[in-house]
Order: C-alpha cells, then structure tokens, then sequence
C-alpha cells in the first residue's frame, strides 16, 4: 500500500462533503497539473490518502481511500487528464496543520513541506505514521 496527500480548497470540495458521498465515493478530478497526474497514475485500489483542506485553513483532516484506479477526466476537454475515486475513510481526531507539520524536524522532507502548491502528492510511510500520531491515531 502507498500513501498520498490530496489537497482540495474547502470551498471547492470539503471534508463534510466527501464523507457524504459514502462508500460509492467521488472522483478526484480537476487535476491539471502533469506531476499531481502522475501521481494519481501511480495509485492502486486500496492505498490511502490525507485529505488536505488547503486556503486558509491548512490541515489534514480525514483519511480517504482509493477505491478506482486512474481513468479519463470526464471534465477534461483535452482529454490529457484522469482521476481517481476516493472514499472518505475516517476523520483524524485531531487536524493536522501545516504549521504543526513544519515545526517537526522528522517531517521536514514531506512533499508538503518542499512542492506545497502540488495537488496530489507522495507520504512516506514514515511520514503516515509521525501524521497519525500528531493527529491522536494510533
């Protein structure tokens, strides 16, 4: 299993939101950057990911997982995108901010500290598990 950071503007896509969609899920489309794609080419049914509330908010809130491997981007007219799906998969019981992450010496090669404007982005096991515990899972 691989792990992964998905950022989404609260206003365009919220947490509250995707946990609505259930276990049907909901595809991470709109993705127009070529690394965030191939990252999301990289994903296989089953890894996990931190779902990111970018813009002024600026935590890992939940955990989602891939529940369909990448395909075309119905909302791509140039047809050079895909996307994935995702469910919701469990809330943290405690956000995640980016300043907490930046203050960790041990998080301080997280893609989230290095390409912070990426999209879709790797997590080292190493930095799932220091994330986890930083959030109160154990």
């Amino acid at each position: 299993m691989a792990y992964w950071l998905l950022k989404s503007e609260s206003e365009a896509w919220s947490w509250d939101q995707q946990k609505k969609k259930g276990d049907k899920g909901e595809p991470w489309s709109g993705v127009r950057n070529y690394q965030a794609a191939n990252n999301m080419k990289a994903m296989t049914v089953g890894d996990r990911g931190f779902f990111y509330h970018s813009g002024e908010e600026r935590s890992i809130v939940g955990i989602v997982e891939v529940i369909g491997g990448y395909r075309p981007d119905p909302t791509d007219e140039s047809r050079r995108f895909g996307m994935v799906l995702v469910k919701a998969v469990r809330d943290l019981p405690k956000p995640v901010t980016l300043a907490e992450i930046k203050a960790t010496p041990k998080l301080k090669d997280m893609a989230l500290v290095r390409a912070s404007r990426l999209s879709v982005q790797p997590v080292q096991p190493e930095e799932w598990k220091l994330v986890c515990a930083m959030s109160g899972l154990k």
